[in-house]
């Protein structure tokens, strides 16, 4: 069992995933807080239906990343915290020593392409389609202190189909998404995950 803390923005979706993989038995993990960058936004709900302590950082409160950061680690560490996950968090989160190894994000691009600051959510789509790429897809990556720069955990790629638009692309990413960040999870949790240099490499034990 591993005890995640979850960072949103938004509607939650990638939490909700989440919670259903815990109810199935396919995660073996208990989410201990769930911060929100935003204030109102729905996946506050989805935690609190589930009992999930919250709490509200809003990024227009502080003067820069490194304040905003603060706070964060602030909550974060007031729980048992193995492993913080970016899920649909839009903002840079500037990773102190002790979360080093143990922040994960999802970004539904195939990195390094589409990737970087800006880039995110129907931006990603979009331009992939604008660029004309015939595949796209979702990557996991422990995250560092570079926007979508740390070490590739899983890739997993989709076709990108002539008539697609940014949403019906989005959802066949994140069909892939709801697979692979739980996987990275449990592989993490499993102790399976050893990071050398810019590769992670999976341990079968």
């Amino acid at each position: 069992m591993i005890n995640l803390g979850v960072l949103i923005s938004g509607s939650g979706n990638t939490l909700q995933n989440f919670l259903d993989q815990i109810e199935q038995g396919n995660l073996p993990a208990a989410i201990q807080v769930v911060i929100s960058s935003k204030p109102n936004v729905f996946g506050l709900e989805r935690a609190r239906k589930h009992g999930i302590p919250t709490a509200v950082v809003p990024y227009s409160n502080y003067k820069d990343i490194d304040a905003f950061s603060r706070a964060i680690t602030a909550e974060l560490d007031k729980y048992p915290i193995d492993l913080v996950t970016l899920a649909g968090f839009v903002h840079f989160y500037k990773i102190p020593e002790k979360y080093k190894g143990k922040v994960m994000n999802i970004h539904p691009g195939l990195i390094p392409a589409f990737c970087g600051h800006h880039y995110y959510g129907n931006k990603v789509h979009e331009a992939v389609i604008n660029y004309g790429a015939k595949v796209s897809g979702c990557t996991v990556h422990f995250a560092d202190n570079v926007y979508d720069n740390g070490p590739i955990i899983i890739q997993s790629a989709v076709p990108v189909l002539d008539d697609d638009t940014p949403h019906t692309l989005a959802a066949r990413v994140f069909q892939e998404e709801c697979k692979a960040y739980p996987e990275a999870i449990r592989l993490f949790s499993e102790g399976r995950l050893k990071i050398e240099g810019r590769k992670v490499r999976i341990v079968n034990f």
